[in-house]
């Protein structure tokens, strides 16, 4: 049974998903605590997989990534081993940034970037070729108007 959540590892929370790079000394003195409980409730908040990593956010666009779109995916079956199937494929495409399985006339939407039109062209043929794909519709981004990578933490408190 998972352990309640306080105001105090809410708090922890709210700090490292704004910096997750802040260091335990400073983590605790924060939220108020000395530094070993502070290290004791983010290890376990890991462990219960609350924190699930850490990482650094890239500029796709620094990085050469000028294209970004959303393809729309239709599979021809939506038998669980073909959904398997499909989500496996995804995995070992590096353009795909993410991906989620959708109820509807649409079964898979993803967020895909490219270095430019032709990379992504490319990639939707290989994609309209996979195993099981009936047909896929695709949407160029013109600009992207919020990018929250973070959980709202607001009104969250007990």
């Amino acid at each position: 049974m998972a352990r309640r959540i306080d105001a105090i590892d809410w708090n922890i929370l709210r700090e490292l998903q704004d910096d997750g790079r802040i260091t335990n000394v400073e983590l605790s003195q924060r939220v108020g605590i000395s530094a070993p409980p502070s290290l004791r409730r983010v290890r376990a908040l890991e462990e219960e997989g609350i924190i699930k990593g850490y990482r650094a956010l890239l500029d796709e666009k620094k990085l050469g990534f000028d294209l970004m779109a959303f393809a729309m995916v239709h599979l021809v079956s939506q038998a669980e081993g073909d959904l398997t199937a499909f989500a496996d494929q995804v995995e070992r495409w590096p353009l795909v940034r993410a991906c989620w399985m959708l109820s509807g006339e649409t079964d898979f939407i993803l967020l895909c970037v490219a270095p430019d039109l032709r990379s992504f062209q490319n990639f939707v043929l290989e994609l309209t070729g996979a195993p099981n794909v009936r047909n896929v519709k695709t949407a160029l981004t013109l600009k992207q108007t919020k990018d929250a990578a973070v959980v709202p933490m607001e009104n969250t408190l007990p």
